[in-house]
């Protein structure tokens, strides 16, 4: 290990998820061997300087493709470095190494460093490095080191690094406190509560009814939506497919296979008569004997006997049984030929009591009442055997540049075309997930190639061409233009009767004169309200107290009233809660705004000098 004189300051703890990128490098990128961060070209090390600190090239190389992989696995899909930049994630890693860069600088300057012991601390400590046995394995260490490019030199230094800017925020964010008039204020908004009257509307409380559209309403309603009645950009595919449900109606079946296949499964077609059984198990014959005479004679139901021996109902049932499950207790439980109480008998743990609370009957299916449900299960097996027998043969089509029209003629398969959008709900062909994977990488110039679906059909695909978001024609959309003109006369209809009827409120009347009101008697600024419009709260909360407001949204229209304004609790565990998550959040909040600046000075101070071309060189790496 490299060894460096230790610091008589005290320090934090250093956790493991502070540990510079190194670490991440080992904890999360194991397995990628590198790829390819430490060969840029012309000899770049560094993307700038911090003051007199390096902006180390592979550090941002690796934090880069750290977020990317992160928001890959967000979006459930790989996001290429374009898309990357789109979202800022360049600017964002930048920044981020721009920051450790400056406090490393600090640090330096100011003197802060780590010993060799809490350097071997850390490393010891770290499951990457330990061995079968669960300690730390030094040729485990230095092979993990040597797959991921790194010497034991580099990854001390960067643990080094990351302890000493450890020790330098903690000193920056420790020690601070929220001032108790802001705690004060935030409590006293956020614990606020309202009481409220809601009255909801609907198209019954309309005077009159919403006349029907003329062709000409639907035709301005249509034009002015256009973009709800586009279709989205479609990948227009041609396929050939060959799947079990075409060719198993063609495949034949012998009968002694049906009935093997039948006598192979009897448990499934000869269901025995069965019982839901219960079973409450006593410690000897004497206290069941006690327990059966006590229910025969009313003093006590079964229920109260199961509560007495300190069990409930799901402990003793036994579920659906057969006779032959029960073993001696069989015969007394399937001689009741209605609901009751059997026993006492002996069971597997003792002597019981059965109750008994329903018959299932028997059910028998015979071989030919099955016969055609085996038949088609034999068939698709059997279809699926011989369209896997055929892949290499279809393969072969292709691969000699046979276009889809000639394989699906000398292979019997079948052709279609589709425009596919992968947004849409999945049905016919594209409900196969091998399908929509295939077609949702699916380029232009794509070779067309053999994809066994998961199912046991084959499919291959081509791309024709990508079409550009296309206008539904009025005739083919019309249902979902009435349906939205509906929707929009009905809100505007609404609208107006809300308004209506808050003038007469306003002017005295009752406004459950006006139809059925809700009553809240209280709620807070995060409640909920079953079916109202996520406007509706913050509204309320900014109205004054007798006020009468139209709320409006997505499928909802009414008038809310305010009742009451209820001040914030001071007292009780509740109000001591909410304070002491607010004083905790503030406290935060300025600690991180005070390091935003501490750190944004020390860059400023030190200057800070970015090398585009070695920036340009690591972007390259990401494409």
């Amino acid at each position: 290990m490299a060894i460096e004189p230790t610091t008589d300051q005290p320090r934090k703890k250093i956790k493991a998820s502070n540990i510079f990128v190194w670490i991440i490098l080992v904890l999360v990128m194991i397995g990628l061997g590198g790829f390819g961060v430490t060969n840029f070209g012309g000899g770049l090390t560094s993307i700038g300087k911090v003051g007199d600190r390096d902006i180390e090239m592979n550090d941002y190389a690796r934090a880069l493709r750290q977020e990317m992989d992160a928001i890959s696995a967000q979006f459930g899909q790989p996001i290429t470095f374009a898309q990357a930049q789109a979202f800022g994630l360049d600017r964002q890693v930048l920044q981020n190494v721009i920051t450790r860069t400056a406090l490393d600088n600090e640090a330096d300057r100011i003197g802060i460093s780590a010993g060799d012991a809490t350097v071997a601390d850390e490393v010891t400590a770290m499951r990457a490095f330990q061995g079968t046995a669960g300690s730390f394995d030094r040729e485990t260490y230095r092979f993990t080191l040597e797959r991921n490019n790194l010497t034991e030199a580099q990854f001390e230094a960067g643990i080094r690094s990351d302890v000493a800017r450890s020790i330098l925020q903690g000193a920056i964010v420790g020690g601070f406190t929220a001032p108790q008039a802001v705690v004060d204020r935030l409590s006293s908004w956020a614990g606020e509560r309202r009481g409220f009257s809601l009255l909801p509307l609907t198209e019954a409380d309309l005077p009159t009814p919403i006349a029907a559209p003329t062709d000409a309403d639907l035709q301005a309603f249509y034009d002015a939506n256009i973009d709800r009645f586009t279709r989205p950009e479609a990948k227009r595919i041609t396929y050939v497919s060959l799947l079990p449900e075409a060719l198993a109606p063609t495949m034949e079946v012998d009968e002694q296979a049906l009935r093997d296949l039948y006598d192979a499964r009897i448990d499934e077609f000869m269901i025995p008569e069965k019982r839901l059984v219960e079973r409450l198990v006593y410690p000897t014959d004497a206290e069941a004997q006690a327990a059966k005479a006590r229910l025969d004679a009313g003093e006590v139901t079964f229920d109260a006997l199961v509560a007495e021996r300190g069990l409930t109902l799901d402990d003793i049932d036994l579920g659906d049984v057969a006779q032959s499950d029960l073993g001696p207790a069989g015969e007394a439980v399937f001689a009741l030929t209605e609901p009751g109480v059997a026993g006492p008998v002996q069971s597997d743990l003792g002597p019981a009591l059965f109750r008994m609370n329903a018959i299932l009957s028997a059910q028998e299916t015979t071989f030919e009442e099955a016969q055609e449900s085996l038949g088609a299960e034999l068939r698709t097996d059997a279809a699926r055997r011989a369209i896997g027998a055929r892949i290499d043969e279809i393969d072969d089509l292709l691969a000699s540049g046979a276009e889809l029209e000639e394989v699906a003629q000398d292979a019997g398969m079948d052709l279609a075309t589709i425009d596919y959008i992968a947004t849409e709900i999945p049905e016919g062909i594209t409900a196969y997930p091998d399908f929509r994977e295939a077609a949702d990488v699916l380029a232009e110039g794509d070779f067309p190639e053999v994809i066994q679906l998961d199912e046991g059909g084959l499919v291959a695909l081509r791309l024709d061409e990508v079409v550009p978001p296309t206008p539904i024609p009025l005739a083919d959309a019309r249902e979902d233009v009435l349906a939205g003109w509906q929707a929009e006369a009905t809100a505007k209809a609404l609208a107006d009767r809300a308004a209506a009827i808050k003038t007469e409120v306003d002017g005295g009347a009752a406004l459950g004169g006006f139809g059925i009101v809700s009553v809240t008697r209280e709620i807070t600024r995060d409640g909920f309200v079953e079916g109202a419009p996520s406007t509706l709260l913050p509204a309320l909360f900014a109205m004054a107290e007798g006020e009468v407001q139209v709320i409006q949204g997505e499928g909802f229209t009414g008038l809310v009233r305010l009742d009451t304004i209820q001040a914030a609790e001071t007292e009780g565990d509740e109000a001591a809660a909410l304070r002491d998550t607010i004083e905790l959040r503030a406290r935060q909040a300025l600690a991180q705004d005070a390091f935003t600046l501490f750190t944004n000075a020390l860059s400023n101070e030190a200057g800070i000098q970015i090398d585009q071309t070695a920036l340009n060189a690591v972007h390259a790496q990401m494409n």
